[in-house]
């Protein structure tokens, strides 16, 4: 299982590459930094819904907060048989169902409309709410950047969540540490991000974000505790798997040259 899930991952980075490449627009770094986090929800029967009956009621949910990162959720989507892998290449064209942020209902598996960055996990409270009400034993996940969490109302979300022990609310923080302009420290520092979760009355689980049993545990974990909500902070990297994308900000939303296609495909072919 390890080895095919390498596989996996592997194929997803190529797919976030080649795409953005072919779009001539889109976020790499986020992206990249995101493949495991999704890898271990998606591909290893923690998430429960499935491309042959997507509108199941009680299925559980994806908030993808950050939703920039959205190559790397259709990959894993046309991976599974949500879509046609082949309308990975529409990215970001016109009259595309796959823009450059996620739109619901545009796609099988898509349950949220992503945009401004922080308003994700209200969404998510809004539908653990509704679960929890409806006796619905879906779980509601929510992925989310440390630089978002420079949001004042991820913590108004944080705060309601624990008021009403949202047990069925996961959220995922992804934390490469860089942002669009910088390193995140430098331009609003979020740390200590354990320690402020803990205090708003959440579940703090750590992961190392690009191992995917690692991540595996961590979402086991988190579904295993009924007194309240769960996060999982998940260290990883911006541009996780290319050497000159790695922890570099310049690589948040610039496509990728033919020569710097090629040269990051050749790395992943080598690892």
């Amino acid at each position: 299982m390890a080895d095919s899930l390498s596989g996996i991952c592997r194929t997803i980075r190529k797919d976030i590459l080649s795409i953005i490449y072919s779009a001539g627009s889109g976020h790499l770094g986020a992206s990249l930094s995101v493949v495991e986090i999704l890898a271990a929800l998606y591909f290893t029967g923690i998430f429960k819904n499935s491309p042959e009956n997507p509108q199941q009621p009680g299925r559980d949910r994806f908030v993808m907060s950050k939703g920039h990162a959205v190559p790397a959720l259709y990959s894993v989507l046309a991976h599974l048989g949500y879509l046609e892998i082949s309308e990975l290449d529409s990215l970001r064209r016109l009259g595309s169902r796959l823009q450059g942020h996620p739109r619901y209902l545009s796609v099988p598996g898509i349950d949220y409309t992503a945009g401004s960055l922080g308003q994700g996990l209200s969404v998510a409270n809004g539908l653990a709410i509704g679960y929890k009400r409806q006796k619905l034993s879906g779980r509601i996940y929510c992925l989310v950047g440390d630089g978002e969490l420079q949001e004042g109302q991820i913590w108004e979300a944080a705060l309601t969540a624990a008021q009403f022990k949202l047990s069925n609310v996961c959220v995922i923080v992804d934390n490469n540490h860089v942002q669009l302009d910088g390193l995140t420290k430098f331009i609003k520092n979020v740390d200590p991000i354990s320690g402020k979760w803990k205090s708003f009355g959440w579940n703090v689980i750590t992961a190392q974000g690009h191992c995917v049993k690692d991540m595996e545990r961590a979402y086991t974990t988190a579904a295993n505790h009924t007194a309240g909500p769960s996060v999982i902070v998940a260290e990883t990297v911006k541009g996780k798997g290319i050497s000159f994308m790695e922890n570099n900000c310049e690589w948040h939303s610039n496509p990728p040259s033919i020569d710097e296609l090629e040269d990051a495909i050749a790395q992943l072919d080598n690892i």
